[in-house]
């Protein structure tokens, strides 16, 4: 049975997560209180209705409870409307209730009326942008909550040739490397005894700050 999802407001973030859902499968029924919205998603979703997401009784009958996941996408332009909603969703009873927030206040308030997660997609963007400008080794990267992520980086010219044994990178950096993309694309699990190509694309674990402290490191 497919999952279901239920996201609230569709500006260009509730959009994208919901076509992302859908993409996987997900059934989404999405709604907004602008009727030119909700126009303009509706081929992308499964549903899509127009609905004041701060009346309890509309609210309602949309069935929070029996949703996989809830989405609280509403923007900057209404930060009470996006409190209430998150207040709501999960009085209803919302299995999984993530909420966007602007700012650090707005999160923690969302935080404190029940939203099990709460994102800021400018603030997360911005991160992991900010890495890959610093450093051109780094090619993507994905948050595994506030103190790991998942980083894509090809290897620095002092790791070309050695071996995954030989550089130690758990003990000596602290970088987890749990998969390795070849030169032909690809990806395999990790050979600690095969020495690193110049083609190799490394994917790692570690805390956000570790690959940026590998990279200038071996810069030196």
């Amino acid at each position: 049975m497919a999952k279901q999802a239920l996201v609230i407001g569709l500006g260009r973030f509730g959009v994208s997560v919901a076509r992302a859902f859908v993409a996987r499968g997900v059934e989404v029924l999405a709604a907004d209180i602008d009727a030119n919205r909700v126009q303009a998603a509706a081929d992308a979703v499964t549903e899509a209705v127009v609905l004041d997401a701060t009346n309890a009784d509309s609210l309602g009958q949309l069935a929070p409870d029996r949703r996989d996941l809830c989405l609280c996408a509403v923007g900057d332009d209404s930060i009470r409307a996006s409190i209430l909603c998150t207040a709501l969703l999960r009085e209803m009873g919302g299995k999984r209730v993530v909420a966007r927030a602007s700012d650090p206040l707005h999160a923690r308030i969302l935080h404190c009326v029940g939203a099990h997660e709460v994102v800021d997609p400018l603030r997360d963007f911005g991160a992991r942008f900010a890495t890959h400008l610093l450093h051109d080794n780094v090619l993507g990267e994905l948050p595994l909550g506030p103190e790991l992520v998942i980083t894509e980086m090809r290897p620095i010219p002092s790791m070309i040739g050695q071996t995954l044994i030989d550089l130690n990178l758990p003990r000596r950096a602290g970088i987890t490397v749990v998969a390795v993309r070849t030169g032909d694309a690809k990806v395999t699990l990790p050979e600690p005894q095969r020495p690193l190509a110049e083609t190799d694309v490394l994917i790692v674990v570690s805390r956000p700050e570790a690959v940026g402290i590998l990279i200038d490191g071996g810069k030196k």
